[in-house]
């Protein structure tokens, strides 16, 4: 890597540029010292400013920030990016189309230390797709890593996803950097077989997807899901049962079990349900347009990424497509996908 010699230069940017730096950052007084900056510089130029980060980063930059904060929108990237599936859609691109034709400055911190294994590679993917999704948008993203709680593999994805690192005051061009679409593919490797029991179902048109919503809430009821989070749950693999028996006029396959404590790669305890079919998603951003019921296609896996605590998609065109399906148990934080008493997603099947 070759220092640039513009110390401020991710903060400068064309108007239509998308611009997407890493912080590499050791302790939090180095945190505040590029983050407070980055803000409070993008509310006196009048830009919009977003942060979403863990709690305990949120809480540094407000206090430092002082009366700027109140000018600055917070996510809890814990709940709102705990499927980072959602976070393109829901949190980025959301905020961005809020403000069109203006540019936005946002601090994004979807990995830390504490993510579990598939979540991390689902937010490694979702740093690379950043260059995607948002390559046209004027918008600038600042996306933190905490060189001291995370490995040197992570640190390492943080070089491959972003154009540019910060450290030290001082901004790099990352030769490490890959093209994005080929490095998300590359994290969205054939997914691991679940060495839990459970059940399969297979299932075609007409009555399918109803006979899935069915046997998930059966199994998820039993496992010990909270009621609403077995709704949603439900909700997400009809939608993807009804994607297979529109999409690919075949049969698909139902898997569904209970991962208990102590399984392997430190995941948590969670309902898990997957999908196979024959079909193939070619778009790499399916899921993350962050469209609505009347776009039409690519509103079902929308709605799962909003619905779940972890999604993942597997498609290859001579193999088929499977989507996994993860709800956490035991967790006593409310899921993001809920909007209020009475205040639930659409039921709309597309």
């Amino acid at each position: 890597m070759a220092a640039d010699a513009d110390r401020g230069r991710h903060r400068r940017n064309e108007a239509g540029e998308l611009v997407h730096p890493a912080l590499l950052y050791a302790d939090n007084d180095a945190y505040i010292a590029e983050t407070v900056p980055f803000l409070r510089e993008g509310a006196e130029a009048g830009e919009p400013v977003m942060m979403a980060a863990p709690p305990a980063k949120l809480d540094l930059v407000r206090q430092a920030l002082g009366p700027v904060a109140s000018e600055v929108t917070f996510h809890d990237m814990t709940l709102s990016g705990r499927n980072p599936g959602r976070i393109i859609g829901g949190v980025l691109r959301a905020f961005a189309d809020e403000h069109p034709d203006t540019r936005v400055r946002i601090i994004g911190e979807p990995i830390w230390a504490g993510r579990s294994p598939a979540e991390y590679t689902a937010a490694v993917q979702h740093e690379a797709l950043i260059n995607v999704a948002l390559a046209d948008r004027p918008a600038t993203i600042l996306c933190p890593y905490d060189v001291t709680a995370l490995d040197a593999t992570t640190i390492a994805d943080a070089a491959r996803t972003h154009p540019v690192l910060v450290e030290g005051g001082t901004s790099f061009r990352s030769d490490q950097y890959n093209d994005p679409v080929e490095l998300a593919q590359c994290f969205s490797s054939r997914l691991a077989e679940s060495a839990e029991l459970g059940e399969t179902l297979v299932f075609d048109a007409p009555g399918g997807p109803r006979a899935v919503r069915l046997a998930v809430a059966e199994h998820a009821l039993r496992a010990g899901l909270d009621e609403d989070r077995v709704a949603d749950l439900c909700l997400a693999a009809y939608e993807v049962a009804v994607n297979t028996v529109l999409h690919t006029g075949r049969p698909g396959l139902l898997a569904v079990w209970t991962r208990g404590r102590g399984s392997p790669a430190a995941e948590p305890p969670a309902v898990v349900c997957e999908i196979q079919d024959r079909g193939w998603i070619a778009d790499p951003l399916v899921g993350r347009h962050g469209c609505g019921p009347a776009e039409g296609g690519g509103y079902g896996l929308h709605l799962v990424n909003e619905l779940c605590d972890l999604v993942q998609v597997h498609s290859d065109p001579s193999l088929g497509t499977t989507v996994r399906m993860t709800m956490r148990l035991a967790d006593p934080s409310p899921s993001p996908s809920h909007h209020g008493p009475g205040r639930r997603p659409s039921r709309h099947p597309r």
